[in-house]
């Protein structure tokens, strides 16, 4: 299965431009309202799991942060922003995994997601996004997590996804994470269209 995920992502960021996925954005504007609501220190680490050719990872540079990672199952993806950044791509620290095999080998401060958990559709992967999550995070690591509300899309990038309000994602994850705040995004898409997402802040107890 992990094999079939990687070729599919993999093939993704062969054949399309990294603007033009309907998971694209400028900005990650939720994403830092939600690290700015949290007034955390550029200090602190942070993993961007499925960050892929996301923009978070260079805005968090222009702000000082200077312990960043980004994972992702797809190499090209990670390529993609590698490329972008230049010579800044060797300040970030870069994984090529499946999450729901891979174990942290250290502690995160921030636990980032925006696209990933929703697409695993069955409970053992599920199960094991928790596992390396709870590996990767210690007391008073912080979750920041993001699906497809109930109303969101029922498939995105040709495959099925999980959709959750607050109360759902909550349920997926062990009682060690306390739910903090939850708020809804109307995400546009490049081609125009409107995607419904759930976002949750979690801290780890």
């Amino acid at each position: 299965m992990t094999n079939a995920k990687r070729e599919h992502w993999d093939e993704v960021y062969l054949t399309k431009v990294a603007d033009s996925v309907s998971w694209y954005q400028p900005t990650p504007e939720p994403s830092l309202k939600a690290l700015d609501a949290l007034q955390l220190p550029a200090a602190a680490s942070l993993i961007d799991v499925g960050g892929g050719a996301s923009s978070l990872v260079d805005r968090l540079i222009d702000r000082g942060w200077s312990d960043l990672t980004v994972l992702d199952i797809a190499a090209p993806a990670l390529d993609v922003a590698k490329a972008r950044l230049g010579d800044n791509a060797m300040r970030v620290t870069w994984t090529v995994a499946d999450v729901t095999i891979w174990r942290p080998g250290r502690y995160y401060d921030v636990w980032h997601d925006r696209a990933v958990f929703h697409f695993l559709t069955e409970p053992e992967q599920r199960l094991a996004y928790c596992h390396a999550l709870e590996a990767g995070t210690a007391a008073g690591s912080v979750v920041i997590i993001a699906t497809f509300a109930p109303d969101g899309p029922e498939r995105c990038s040709g495959l099925p996804v999980q959709r959750y309000d607050a109360a759902a994602l909550a349920a997926g994850f062990s009682p060690a994470f306390t739910l903090e705040r939850d708020w809804r995004e109307e995400h546009r898409t490049p081609g125009g269209s409107r995607q419904s997402f759930q976002w949750c802040i979690f801290r780890k107890r």
